[in-house]
């Protein structure tokens, strides 16, 4: 009987399971914090003179052999563990996420009118054997008046995002226009996904 290829997904992000969801990959969610040894999760503190570019393909490198070392750990079947990381920068400065309300309404007024960069990386490891991509989009955004920001964060969509929004959400109506991969600012660039599935001889479309 043939087994239906599949990858592990070392990220608790829905809007991941999403993407991965919609190019017909089969996949299971691997939780760091699920380790019986429970280890922490990655630290994605920046290092120093880091930069935005380094940062992240750093960050998801990390989180593809964090899950992979946990798998073995856990005696789990070896698949291929997909990690991957995805930072807001403006003016060569990394915009995390915001930590409350006012942070993210600063975040807000920071990127109101202005073009940012958003850098998503993905890594997939197999054994000694991690391969990266690496997406880079600028996003524009519209004027944001005051109220405008304010009616925003009445709802949650601001928590837990890097740049405190979520293209797929409200705040697309912010973007006034946007070059690059949409599903890498979302969090996940399929193209370089695909591209380094294919690599691993996974059948992805």
């Amino acid at each position: 009987m043939s087994i239906t290829p599949q990858i592990y997904l070392a990220s608790q992000s829905p809007r991941r399971s999403d993407l991965l969801k919609q190019i017909g990959i089969n996949f299971e969610i691997l939780s760091l914090r699920a380790d019986p040894r429970r280890l922490p999760d990655v630290d994605e503190t920046p290092l120093p003179a880091e930069t935005p570019v380094d940062y992240v393909q750093r960050i998801c490198q990390a989180k593809a052999r964090a899950g992979w070392e946990s798998l073995l750990y856990r005696k789990l079947p070896q698949f291929p563990v997909l990690g991957a990381d995805t930072t807001v920068t403006l003016d060569h400065q990394i915009i995390g996420k915001p930590r409350d309300r006012a942070e993210a309404a600063a975040t807000l007024r920071l990127l109101a009118g202005r073009t940012h960069q958003v850098l998503s990386a993905v890594a997939i490891t197999r054994g000694e054997r991690t391969e990266m991509r690496l997406s880079t989009s600028e996003v524009t955004f519209g004027p944001l008046s005051e109220a405008r920001i304010q009616r925003y964060l009445l709802g949650d969509e601001a928590h837990d995002k890097a740049g405190a929004y979520g293209i797929q959400g409200i705040a697309g109506a912010f973007v006034q226009r946007l070059e690059g991969s949409y599903s890498g600012v979302m969090g996940l660039p399929l193209y370089e996904t695909t591209e380094i599935l294919h690599s691993f001889g996974y059948p992805a479309p």
